[in-house]
């Protein structure tokens, strides 16, 4: 019988390594497997390359992993958003590297890497900055600007409902990057907030089939990250 749950947070992240590429899901806020960083902060892993759409916010989540010195890179399209303070103080220091991606090629990056796509060309970013140093061609009189597909090692993601197959349906735009980050990296493991029985979900709604997924945590009140940056929570 094929089940993919695991029993806790920790356990789901305990083979991690050192040095790992790890892709989060989020939307901002929407998304974020705040339960699984947190377990990751615990784990112990360090030196990763982390790809999210921000670089987290407050104390919390993505950015308590990157305030414990955990991270060596992040490439992401939204490193200043409104409560992020960790990564642009390590940022200013050079003890943090960024690889910054627009916010569109970034989710077609990580979404040909799912697919098999090694790279692809775009009209975004070039004439800019972000062009400079990668292949430019013209296409229909044009330019567009060469960009390769992402793979991760693991993808930590949020989902709202899962079954021991891994199957998941999403909440709203915590869709955005998750169903995409569970095609393209190699161990993808995701925390539901309500674990249910195989074929309760309905075919027709499943959003990630199962057979992307590696492991199944359930954590039925997940935290809100807004709500541990208004409280000023810090973590650990």
């Amino acid at each position: 019988m094929i089940n993919k749950q695991v029993a806790s947070v920790a356990e789901a992240v305990a083979d991690i390594r050192d040095g790992s590429t790890v892709m989060i899901s989020g939307f901002g806020e929407a998304g974020s497997p705040i339960e699984l960083i947190h377990a990751l902060i615990d784990q112990g892993a360090r030196d990763l390359v982390v790809i999210n759409n921000n670089a987290g916010n407050g104390f919390v989540g993505l950015a308590a992993l990157i305030a414990a010195g955990r991270v060596r890179k992040v490439i992401c399209s939204y490193p200043r958003s409104s409560n992020s303070e960790v990564f642009q103080q390590l940022y200013k220091e050079g003890r943090i590297e960024l690889e910054l991606v627009p916010q569109g090629t970034l989710a077609e990056r990580i979404r040909a890497g799912g697919a098999g796509i090694p790279a692809f060309y775009t009209p975004t970013a070039a004439g800019t900055p972000l062009a400079e140093g990668k292949e430019v061609r013209e296409f229909n009189g044009r330019p567009h600007v060469l960009e390769y597909g992402l793979t991760a090692d693991f993808a930590l993601v949020k989902a709202e409902r899962g079954d021991r197959l891994g199957n998941l349906v999403y909440n709203k735009t915590a869709r955005n990057f998750g169903p995409i980050m569970c095609m393209a990296a190699k161990t993808t493991i995701v925390q539901v907030r309500h674990f249910v029985a195989a074929g309760e979900i309905d075919p027709e709604v499943v959003v990630t089939p199962g057979i992307f997924v590696d492991r199944v945590v359930h954590v039925p009140n997940p935290a809100q990250e807004s709500k541990l940056v208004a409280e000023g929570v810090r973590y650990p």
